[in-house]
């Protein structure tokens, strides 16, 4: 956290942490999650200039409750505690939090008892979500309530002096009627920030920080050619020119000609030095027999490294010090158990399915992005709306696509079904309205009848959600016409699948790809 204004929200594992650090972002002030357990001295050198607490599943008397060190108190940075932060606030400074109080979830009328600093602009009362099995009935020294609502006495609390609010609310959520307000209050008259944090801005400090960070090193770039790695590699390029090779690798796990149309793209229209590099008979090789998601995402990992340390050294007299990816920080938040009480979720090749002994230092310069962001980025430096409005397609590819163990032939199926998905939402007027759609050939025969004969052939899932971020998604509500035009082509056109099915699950709980 290099930047002149930021705000770091400690994560103590709540459902909605990142969707804080997100309406900060959207505000105009640069946010970051870290752990609940951060030590003391790294806050310090982060020099935050205001901490959020998040909520949790958690009650501050659990045996096992996560709770930071109440040196956060005294650093003298303005502090709001949301939710299980609000009661973590009265646990460690001398309040008291009854656990035996009414639960409360969902909207809640809040009456507004003091109408200024946080809660300026809300005179009377406004709509709250609360999502909270226990209650402040106690407060600590210095505090006074600000806010009630019908079922908690004391919903708001401060300590003008010290700048500690916290609010038994998520003014995060959509639900929350002036949740925005109430954040931009914390901001903006709490904190004392002036805001202008935006895409262009951090093109800027990236572009810094990679020259800092590279000097006169070659830093090799994995091209994937998705959104991620593509604006990631037009970035880098406008940071270091030439001291940035690209290297695309055809895994034999991509989508149709996705591939060439890389190769196209960056060679002829960025004239961004490319080299491509077919290792489709490794890949396939190496993941013969492996059916389990987790390894297959550990084997294309490692298969990727090893491919890019061989092509580097012929690229180059010396080796490559730095390797570049589109790492995004929702694949961070997933893949590594460092958010707070939470657990890992899935491994993503570009994250946590490196190999730990691999010879290159990683520039990730989105790792602290949200898609839509890296889409704005983009934006800025150039990239055409109809490549950047892409879907997402993840780092393995087609092997967590394939569930079971991968052939030549289920690739096929899954590619050729894929393509005639994508194809029938195009020409529907709705590709841009889903985050994400996909088919994924599932381990799974049954029989079917085709012309006057038995068929015993795959079943393909079709998958499309909606979602701003790819953290939660809901399952998108693609019109039937639309759904049964694919499927009639895919049955039809696909020899060896018989049976077409659409997800209908939300994430949480199931995750947006299947394996």
């Amino acid at each position: 956290m290099t930047h002149t204004e930021s705000v770091l929200v400690l994560d103590f594992g709540g459902q909605y942490t990142q969707l804080i650090a997100r309406r900060v972002r959207e505000l105009g002030v640069y946010s970051e999650i870290h752990p609940y357990n951060v030590p003391i001295k790294t806050i310090r050198s982060l020099n935050p200039s205001g901490i959020i607490l998040s909520g949790s599943p958690w009650s501050v008397y659990d045996e096992d409750a996560p709770k930071s060190s109440p040196q956060v108190y005294d650093l003298g940075v303005p502090i709001l505690g949301i939710c299980y932060g609000l009661q973590l606030i009265a646990d460690q400074l001398g309040g008291t939090v009854d656990t035996s109080a009414k639960k409360e979830f969902g909207k809640a009328l809040l009456q507004v008892d003091k109408g200024d600093d946080l809660l300026a602009g809300l005179n009377g009362s406004t709509t709250v979500w609360m999502s909270h099995g226990d209650a402040l009935t106690g407060l600590p020294d210095g505090f006074e309530p600000i806010a009630h609502t019908p079922n908690a006495p004391i919903c708001a609390i401060r300590h003008p002096k010290r700048k500690i609010y916290g609010v038994q609310f998520h003014p995060e959520v959509a639900h929350t009627q002036n949740g925005t307000k109430i954040l931009s209050n914390f901001l903006f008259q709490v904190c004392g920030l002036k805001g202008g944090w935006t895409s262009t801005h951090f093109i800027e400090t990236s572009i810094e920080r990679i020259r800092k960070t590279v000097g006169t090193s070659r830093v090799l770039c994995a091209l994937s050619g998705g959104v991620d790695s593509s604006v990631a590699a037009i970035l880098l390029h406008k940071a270091i020119g030439d001291q940035l090779p690209c290297i695309h690798i055809n895994n034999g796990l991509m989508r149709k000609g996705e591939s060439e149309k890389v190769v196209e793209v960056f060679r002829e229209h960025y004239r961004i030095p490319l080299t491509y590099i077919d290792a489709t008979d490794l890949f396939l090789t190496r993941l013969a027999g492996v059916t389990d998601p987790e390894q297959k995402r550990k084997v294309v990992g490692k298969t990727f490294i090893d491919v890019f340390e061989e092509e580097s050294r012929k690229l180059a007299n010396t080796p490559f010090e730095f390797l570049a990816q589109g790492t995004l920080y929702p694949d961070v938040i997933e893949s590594v158990s460092f958010k707070g009480p939470s657990v890992t979720i899935k491994t993503h090749h570009n994250v946590g399915g490196l190999p730990k002994n691999m010879k290159f230092k990683l520039i990730e310069p989105f790792r602290e992005l949200f898609k839509d962001e890296v889409r704005e980025v983009g934006r800025k430096l150039g990239l055409p709306e109809s490549f950047l409005e892409r879907h997402p397609f993840p780092g393995p590819g087609l092997a967590v696509r394939v569930l079971g163990e991968i052939t030549k032939e289920k690739l096929h199926l899954a590619r050729e079904a894929d393509v005639i998905f994508i194809d029938e939402i195009r020409r529907a007027g709705i590709y841009n309205d889903i985050w994400q759609a996909f088919a994924a050939l599932l381990p799974v025969r049954s029989v079917g009848v085709m012309g006057d004969g038995r068929t015993y052939d795959y079943s393909v899932v079709l998958r499309a959600v909606t979602s701003v971020d790819g953290m939660t998604a809901d399952w998108a509500r693609i019109p039937p016409e639309v759904l049964a035009s694919a499927s009639n082509r895919i049955i039809n056109e696909v020899r060896g699948i018989n049976r077409v099915v659409y997800d209908i699950s939300s994430k949480p709980p199931a995750t947006i790809e299947w394996e």
